[in-house]
């Protein structure tokens, strides 16, 4: 699979749409994001053709989706594409995805949630993709990009050495819904709750594999599609994560239990799980625990609670790339780098 080139200082990064339009409804937060992230990452943004196109444009039109994308992979100008925001319904891009122009235009593709359809489709055209940050969230957050998302996508995007060790976020996390529509939303800053640190609720020694994986509901989208195939999960560590619709642990246990009957389970060598915006984390790590157990997986690693997905601030995780498990000294390391 091929690896991007990294970002350097002064290189053109752009904003896209695949989904939701929310960056046309909310200029005021979608600005703040493009001027914060140039400011912190000495990067110039720029739009693709309809980033900022109104929502029901986005909605009626997926093919003006896809041609963003791929304008935005030929575009010799544009070094990393980055996700507005997510949504629910880019899988309907995919009918009008030239898989060719990936892989012949290799660059930074980041993005979460809804925007695992577009880390799938990189996958499937042979180039490793990013799940982080989006530019309406994380990249706008108020009072200025948490330090830890910084740090991450400076060692993950700008650096072609191996990443090393991720750190646990100790600095407090949040998921506290703040209405993007009301004029407060661009001054108040979210409280900051105390973190328990990431659970490791199961396995022992040291495990490696590829990082592959996204947003739990969005997979199941994709699934059947040609976009799903069970032996892209060979020798990997899966991670998983839920959005803000909560999906019930019972929902989680028959969705991994699908993951059991693909076969998909014996392939995996560790899994793991974002931390959930509720307050059930014990439950979904029943769910998780009770579902590898039917599938003989008892000895596989396990770590939940974790800085990805739809919590904040969150890692980079970069898909395709090695990463290694120790459970007896609790570290998770990316072993190579991600970009050349």
């Amino acid at each position: 699979m091929l690896k991007p080139q990294k970002l350097n200082k002064g290189d053109t990064v752009t904003s896209i749409s695949l989904s939701w339009g929310g960056a046309g409804l909310l200029p005021g937060r979608y600005n703040k994001a493009k001027s914060q992230f140039e400011k912190i990452f000495d990067c110039k943004v720029i739009e693709s053709p309809n980033s900022l196109a109104p929502s029901d444009f986005l909605y009626n039109n997926p093919k003006a989706r896809a041609d963003d994308l791929m304008w935005a992979f030929k575009n010799p100008d544009v070094k990393a594409i980055i996700s507005n925001i997510g949504g629910d319904d880019s899988i309907r891009i995919l009918p009008y995805i030239d898989f060719d122009v990936i892989r012949s235009n290799p660059k930074i593709f980041m993005g979460y949630s809804d925007t695992t359809i577009t880390n799938f489709i990189c996958y499937r055209a042979g180039l490793k993709s990013f799940y982080g940050p989006a530019f309406l969230s994380q990249f706008a957050e108020v009072g200025g990009i948490m330090p830890y998302v910084k740090s991450s996508v400076e060692k993950t995007l700008f650096n072609n050495e191996p990443i090393g060790i991720i750190p646990e976020n100790r600095d407090g996390f949040t998921y506290e819904f703040i209405d993007w529509f009301t004029p407060e939303s661009l001054t108040t800053v979210r409280k900051i709750r105390p973190t328990d640190g990431w659970h490791w609720i199961q396995g022992s020694g040291t495990v490696n594999g590829k990082l592959i994986g996204g947003c739990m509901e969005v997979i199941e989208m994709l699934k059947g599609t040609t976009l799903w195939n069970p032996e892209d999960f060979n020798n990997s560590i899966l991670f998983l994560e839920i959005s803000e619709e909560n999906p019930t642990p019972s929902q989680v246990l028959f969705w991994l239990r699908n993951y059991g009957a693909c076969g998909i389970l014996k392939k995996v060598n560790a899994i793991l799980f974002g931390r959930p915006q509720n307050e059930n984390s014990k439950e979904y790590e029943k769910s998780i625990l009770k579902v590898l157990a039917e599938y003989g997986r008892t000895d596989m690693p396990v770590i939940t609670n974790m800085d990805f997905g739809h919590t904040d601030p969150i890692m980079v995780l970069p898909i395709g790339i090695n990463a290694e498990i120790d459970c007896d000294n609790k570290t998770f390391t990316i072993t190579e780098s991600a970009v050349l």
